[in-house]
């Protein structure tokens, strides 16, 4: 390992390649809240009404690639429990199919887009207790000592008391809203750590072989980055120009941390492409990774 990753890095946005870019815009603002920043011909931004969190890039000759390493879902995070509740609120309100689950750590629900990439909405509830990789397995243990499953149905009747009688479901994601994580589908998981955590630095906060799962974040959060073998072991990658995750944005806290990160993959012998934004390196399963400082978009 060359170095820790700085514990101020974040998940920046997620860019997409869509089939039609309308009707996703449409969607986001409609299901997730989201505003669009811009549009640019085919291409256009969505977020919160600060830097993009989402961008999507539409080839309308592109098909989804079942059964290929790729996106298996961005999670959303709110900064409040309410904004959480307004949301799948929103989602049972328009009829659309959701999973409410409750991972001890998180509040959350699941949910595909129009084209079948995965989303998370999300509040994190870290004094709830603690995840844990003992033995391989994943499993959770309540701040009462009491074992969880980290998988359980989330109390969605407890959660919607956060809202009064006065609460618009239409209101957009307040700004402070963030991509808290992604979680890829990968080819090999050891092969993933070594990219993830030996040569970008990330810290491997557990590993569960039976379940086929890895999380690697920066700065001690629970996970930026999820990786799985859900696919099967060395799943392909998806031809060029499929449909799904393009890349997402991984923003270091400066300018000095992205050279950093420059001379640490130049030695290290990594391909990657310096960009206007920053460095976008592939990752072993080719999945995209833009390396980025905040303030330069």
């Amino acid at each position: 390992m060359l170095g820790e990753i700085h514990p101020a890095t974040r998940i920046g946005y997620v860019h997409l390649t869509v089939a039609d870019l309308e009707r996703q815009i449409e969607f986001y603002e409609r299901l997730v809240g989201f505003q669009k920043h811009w549009r640019e011909g085919d291409q256009a931004g969505l977020g919160v009404g600060g830097a993009d969190l989402l961008r999507l890039t539409e080839d309308q000759t592109a098909l989804r690639m079942p059964g290929t390493t790729g996106l298996y879902h961005f999670a959303v995070l709110f900064p409040e429990r309410r904004e959480l509740a307004r949301a799948i609120a929103r989602l049972s309100q328009l009829g659309y199919l959701n999973y409410p689950t409750d991972h001890l750590l998180t509040e959350t629900t699941y949910f595909d887009d129009p084209e079948g990439n995965g989303i998370e909405l999300y509040f994190d509830t870290p004094e709830r207790g603690i995840w844990s990789f003992e033995g391989g397995s994943f499993g959770a243990v309540d701040a009462d000592g009491n074992p969880h499953s980290g998988r359980e149905p989330l109390d969605v009747e407890n959660l919607l008391r956060e809202l009064g009688p006065d609460d618009r479901l239409d209101q957009p994601a307040p700004e402070e809203t963030s991509i808290g994580h992604v979680h890829l589908h990968v080819a090999d998981i050891e092969q993933a750590n070594r990219f993830y955590h030996d040569l970008l630095g990330f810290d491997i906060q557990g590993v569960s072989r039976s379940v086929g799962l890895s999380f690697v974040s920066a700065g001690g959060y629970h996970h930026h980055i999820g990786l799985n073998i859900w696919l099967g072991q060395g799943a392909p990658v998806p031809p060029e120009g499929s449909l799904g995750l393009r890349y997402f944005e991984v923003r270091l806290p400066n300018e000095q941390e992205l050279q950093r990160m420059t001379e640490r993959l130049s030695q290290a012998g990594a391909p990657f492409e310096s960009v206007a934004e920053g460095i976008l390196v592939p990752d072993p399963s080719r999945n995209g990774v833009m390396l980025s400082a905040s303030g330069t978009h």
